[in-house]
């Protein structure tokens, strides 16, 4: 495994790796899931890239794309538990009572 893949590998783990130890706040959360999207985006722009090929290409913006959409949709539940809730504290969110 060449240096470059071993660092995109080892960000997406500790992305997981922050999202299964700090789930404290829903931003922690949010900035978790943001990092393993960033390092899929890297390493699908590279894959494309060390193919050369034209047919692959479009799908690094697509990824792009759906990782824009995710993050607008989480913080838009962000602002919406801060407003319902007054914290955005994961252990406060309960299905029963919203």
């Amino acid at each position: 495994m060449s240096p470059i893949h071993y660092t995109f590998s080892l960000m997406f783990f500790l992305g997981l790796a922050g999202l299964t130890f700090h789930r404290t706040h829903l931003l922690s959360a949010l900035l978790c899931l943001e990092t393993m999207m960033l390092s899929l985006f890297m390493v699908l722009s590279l894959w494309v890239l060390q193919l050369d090929s034209t047919s692959f290409s479009p799908s690094p913006m697509i990824l792009l794309a759906f990782s824009a959409c995710e993050a607008s949709a989480g913080l838009a539940l962000l602002v919406a538990t801060a407003r319902t809730h007054g914290t955005d504290h994961l252990q406060s969110l309960n299905l029963l009572q919203c």
